[in-house]
């Protein structure tokens, strides 16, 4: 499994349009990339400019699914990197820890 934390340094005043962006392409995740296991955007409380995305990805394929995805195109590159002073992005290999469990894999344990 491939952990993404990318941290986003909007331009001052950029926050909310940054925030808005994130809230349009959380859901295009969701319906559209089954090999995003994860997606989270946190918004800083102290530097409302500053976020943190911690994003699961089941393999290396996924990872390269999503940035080829056309919401990626249009949120992040589009949208949120002309926003941004900087971006930092590190790549993990999870050692601990269970992916989210889906509704779908609750329901049919239930």
């Amino acid at each position: 499994m491939i952990v993404l934390v990318a941290r986003y340094y909007g331009k001052p005043g950029q926050g909310d349009a940054i925030e808005a962006a994130l809230k349009q392409m959380a859901p295009r995740v969701a319906t559209s990339e089954p090999g995003c296991l994860l997606y989270h955007a946190c918004r800083s409380q102290e530097q409302p400019d500053q976020f943190l995305l911690y994003e699961q990805y089941a393999d290396e394929e996924a990872l390269q699914h999503h940035r080829q995805t056309p919401h990626y195109r249009q949120f992040v590159e589009e949208t949120i990197l002309p926003l941004l002073e900087k971006r930092e992005r590190d790549l993990y290999t999870l050692v601990v820890g269970q992916p989210p469990v889906s509704t779908d894999q609750k329901r049919a344990g239930e």
